[in-house]
């Protein structure tokens, strides 16, 4: 694939590919209890992955603070979120200086996250990348994961382009392979701290990159 010949469009997914943030994914739950001076047990973050932000804070509550409401530790838990976001969060290296070749060349950037939209804004900004973005779509504005195309084909349509002009990039096999699916071109990108199977995420992908300067 060629970008601005074959490839008018990019579809950016945000955590894993332009900014560092897996780290307060993996990391969150033993955060929090040990600030509470609490000693986490070994693959917490494994067993709070799977959850949703609600169901990590009861559990965190059952086993770890009982005196607290799950309400209150969410609470606490999307401010740690917030904070990170706001302050903390850098670039992915190489990621500004991919975005700024592709806008000489003429290219479309679009963002797909399922991250809330605040959060990620103010990364992107801090980062000096939003400028580049040209509109910004989340799994919650859009209702439906990224188990199904429906957040690249409203990005998609977005910038007036076929799926085929469209190339996604993407940290995870699940949601590059539901791209791929859907007629996208594909870039799978690594993450330290992301998808596990790298090797199904580089067999999926067009284009698998360890670094985003190699590209």
């Amino acid at each position: 694939m060629r970008l601005g010949e074959q490839i008018k469009g990019v579809i950016f997914d945000i955590d894993g590919v332009l900014i560092d943030s897996m780290e307060i994914w993996t990391d969150l739950g033993a955060r929090y209890v040990t600030g509470f001076g609490k000693e986490p047990e070994e693959g917490l973050a494994g067993k709070l992955f799977s959850m949703s932000m609600e169901q990590g804070a009861e559990y965190l509550r059952e086993h770890y603070l009982p005196e607290k409401t799950a309400d209150e530790i969410l609470a606490g838990l999307s401010g740690m979120l917030r904070d990170f976001y706001y302050h903390e969060v850098k670039a992915k290296p190489g990621a500004g200086e991919l975005m700024k070749q592709l806008h000489t060349l003429g290219i479309k950037m679009t963002a797909a996250t399922s991250s809330p939209r605040d959060h990620v804004e103010k990364a992107l900004e801090r980062n000096g990348m939003l400028t580049y973005i040209e509109r910004i779509f989340t799994c919650a504005e859009v209702k439906a994961s990224k188990h199904t195309p429906v957040i690249y084909n409203e990005a998609a349509r977005f910038m007036g382009l076929e799926p085929d002009k469209v190339c996604v990039f993407e940290d995870s096999l699940y949601a590059a392979l539901t791209a791929a699916a859907a007629g996208y071109h594909t870039v799978g990108v690594y993450d330290e701290k992301g998808e596990p199977d790298q090797t199904g995420l580089s067999k999926a992908v067009e284009i698998y990159v360890r670094d985003l300067r190699n590209l």
